[in-house]
């Protein structure tokens, strides 16, 4: 008898115990935390996509945006900095698309880190390029275009000045690469140029700088052995 009676009072505990940790279980949405906002959270969003300030240039839009451009960013002044010191430049008003480009490019950021890639002693030191992938990806994020040649404005290829080498693409009408500069560092110059690349400013202080650019150890493709790395061009007043 006594067995029985225990056997009853374990069944009913347990029971008990069964339902209250059934209840304890079960989680049901409250004000704090409403079915709505649960099926809110789960829902998959779209992503916010980039808008662009200005467009990826080509052939075909370039001239026509840095018509627009060059009209609204006026600068004419640059500072290239490297290891060796800084080289001022001022670029010339003549030439207005090749000096809203290089203005363009500057404020861009796409010099940091480019190199002289291409050092001739008593010659030119020529930069804006490097085979660092990153450099390739600002120009693909930039655009691919090329500028004509302005090369009728009177300037000569004297000691100092900046040019514009034509693309590595053959054309017939010496279409210059848009990235890529050189400056004169020949004592005498290099007027064998004139007539076929665009020269669109000049070196105003840094001249001791192109000098020691220009004594660097080189290749034999006239890459110097130590990269000669251009840290930043920044817009001066």
């Amino acid at each position: 008898m006594k067995f029985l009676v225990y056997c009853c009072i374990f069944f009913l505990l347990f029971n008990c115990e069964d339902t209250k940790s059934k209840k304890n279980n079960t989680v049901k949405p409250t004000i704090e935390t409403p079915i709505k906002q649960t099926l809110e959270t789960d829902t998959i969003k779209e992503p916010v996509k980039d808008k662009r300030e200005f467009p990826v240039l080509t052939d075909d839009n370039a001239m026509e945006f840095f018509l627009e451009y060059e009209k609204k960013n006026k600068e004419n002044k640059v500072r290239i900095t490297t290891e060796y010191g800084t080289i001022d430049i001022l670029l010339f008003n003549e030439t207005k698309f090749h000096r809203a480009n290089f203005i363009y490019l500057t404020k861009q950021g796409y010099f940091t880190n480019t190199q002289f890639y291409r050092v001739v002693k008593n010659f030119i030191i020529q930069g804006g390029s490097s085979d660092d992938p990153e450099i390739g990806k600002r120009r693909v994020n930039i655009g691919k275009y090329l500028l004509p040649t302005d090369a009728k404005r009177g300037f000569k290829h004297d000691r100092g000045v900046i040019s514009m080498p034509s693309s590595d693409i053959e054309n017939p009408y010496k279409l210059a690469s848009p990235y890529e500069f050189f400056i004169v560092q020949a004592a005498g110059g290099a007027h064998h140029l004139d007539g076929n690349y665009t020269i669109f400013g000049k070196v105003i202080k840094g001249m001791d700088v192109v000098d020691k650019i220009s004594n660097v150890e080189t290749d034999n493709a006239e890459w110097p052995l130590h990269n000669v790395y251009i840290e930043k061009v920044e817009i001066i007043n």
